[in-house]
């Protein structure tokens, strides 16, 4: 059986674009169906004195459960350097926002993603590719979600990585 999931990923160190790239043709191996949105240069949050991100999301459907997806996609994020701390640099980073409208909260794993409600780079791609999709907590759709930001324009859109 196979099942949708929303991913999000990030970038901002070296040839972002390309470890992007890399990432997506890694997750397509995983999957099958793969739609991925614009990328979006965003502005770090937290630690702010490092580059900004690009940033996307993409919709996979996959037979993987939830738990060997995230054991296959820290394999993706391991093929590039790790950040040295929380919010640091990173050259992929790579996050299971939804999977197949579970709610799964344990130390590990956490879905829907804790945060991506308050995230305008999250929430901008993903209302592109699925502005419908309900939040399986919230009960409203991403683009609902999307309009209730308190404070959105942090986020630009910078191109395409095209379809997997």
């Amino acid at each position: 059986m196979q099942a949708e999931a929303y991913l999000g990923l990030g970038s901002n160190l070296g040839d972002r674009r390309r470890r992007l790239r890399e990432a997506l043709d890694s997750i397509s191996g995983l999957a099958s169906d793969v739609r991925v949105s614009a990328l979006y240069e965003t502005q770090p949050q937290g630690f702010q004195a490092q580059p900004a991100f690009l940033n996307a999301v993409c919709r996979v459907w996959t037979r993987l459960g939830p738990f060997d997806l995230l054991d296959a996609l820290r394999r993706v994020q391991a093929a590039g350097a790790r950040p040295a701390f929380v919010n640091g640099p990173r050259d992929v980073d790579v996050d299971v926002l939804l999977y197949a409208g579970a709610v799964i909260d344990l130390p590990h794993l956490v879905v829907p993603h804790p945060r991506m409600c308050d995230r305008e780079f999250v929430l901008a791609p993903l209302a592109e590719i699925a502005p419908g999709l309900v939040h399986p907590v919230r009960n409203q759709t991403v683009i609902e979600l999307l309009r209730r930001l308190p404070f959105r324009g942090s986020v630009r859109m910078a191109g395409r990585l095209g379809e997997v």
